[in-house]
């Protein structure tokens, strides 16, 4: 569909997410929040649909159905619009405002973060980011974030007077297709907007993807971890895994005070909190600081001698091993897949 109103299709949209496909995909990000949709549109006993970019695959396409939308309406922005973030917020606003969007809903990542405020703008609304829960109805939302380093928890009211900006936190944004969401045929509309847009002041010129040895431990999707059972020769090698890997480096506070590394790896309540996709604890024996540090983890897997440490019943799965005898079979099996490159 070219140059056509958008409520010509849908007169009025509840909930409107907006799912970024970087590349044409549907990536963990644009599964969580479909996913999270399906389930706020649940609470609040309204429609809801899907608002994107015309650079989505078949594949892509296929992915939205088993989280229950049957509406996605792909905008056919201008050249330069996937390098302009002004470009892309007022494009999103000016759709949602034509199909007549409640609340407009976005992952509280990169993109999202910086979408929303201008958004919450082109719309004139209220904004609540990176929020973690929510409960009530339509009339009035309770959301609730995490703010002070995640050490006091803000509430909020939402009483559905006024339009919504809600990003929701990435560390509680789950891909996982509930046996609630009813499996929909997509119907795909697509939507040239009858003005022009301007590029705005600032423009992407390049992406540089994160380094693991440098990136924030907190944004890191992989992460291999060391505890008081590593040594200074098992750490080296623990190092030497994370390289091979491709993986960032995380420690507990005993190794932190050993003096192995900087503070700034140091996974847990007093350190960094995670949330990564896979999260392997080396020698770490799971003191509840740092348990709740990694809580979010979509994934644990842990290699402890003892077979008693309280982070076993706290992994997807676990190992009772001697790391002096695992890390270097590991480290091996590691270089003989990818022949020693990382």
């Amino acid at each position: 569909m070219v140059g056509r109103n958008l409520q010509d299709v849908n007169p009025s949209v509840d909930i409107l997410v907006f799912v970024d496909l970087p590349d044409g995909e549907l990536d963990d990000a644009g599964k969580g929040i479909l996913s999270e949709a399906s389930r706020l549109a649940k609470t609040l006993d309204c429609n809801w649909a899907v608002l994107s970019f015309a650079a989505a695959t078949d594949d892509a396409i296929e992915g939205f159905a088993p989280y229950g939308t049957d509406q996605i309406t792909l905008i056919e922005g201008p050249d330069g619009v996937g390098d302009s973030i002004e470009m892309q917020g007022k494009l999103i606003a000016l759709a949602a405002t034509e199909l007549k969007a409640k609340l407009l809903l976005l992952p509280h990542n990169d993109l999202g973060g910086a979408l929303a405020p201008l958004l919450a703008s082109e719309w004139s609304c209220a904004l609540f980011t990176e929020a973690i829960a929510y409960t009530g109805n339509i009339k009035a939302l309770k959301l609730t974030r995490q703010i002070l380093g995640a050490q006091v928890a803000e509430s909020k009211v939402w009483d559905g007077s006024n339009q919504l900006v809600l990003t929701i936190s990435s560390r509680v944004l789950s891909a996982v297709v509930m046996p609630t969401m009813q499996h929909c045929k997509v119907q795909i509309n697509r939507w040239q907007p009858s003005v022009s847009t301007e590029t705005g002041l600032t423009t992407i010129v390049e992406r540089i993807p994160p380094d693991p040895k440098t990136v924030d431990v907190s944004e890191a999707e992989v992460i291999v971890s060391a505890g008081l059972g590593c040594n200074e020769k098992t750490f080296a090698q623990v190092e030497e895994l994370t390289r091979l890997l491709n993986a960032s480096l995380g420690v507990t506070r005993p190794v932190y005070d050993l003096g192995f590394t900087d503070f700034e790896r140091m996974v847990g309540q007093t350190g960094k909190t995670v949330a990564p996709r896979f999260y392997l604890a080396l020698g770490i024996s799971g003191s509840m600081h740092h348990l709740g540090g990694i809580k979010d983890s979509k994934q644990v897997i842990s290699v402890n001698i003892d077979s008693k440490v309280p982070i076993f019943p706290n992994s997807n799965e676990g190992f009772v091993a001697d790391l002096r005898e695992v890390l270097p079979l590991l480290i091996e099996r590691v270089k003989a897949a990818t022949g020693g490159a990382a």
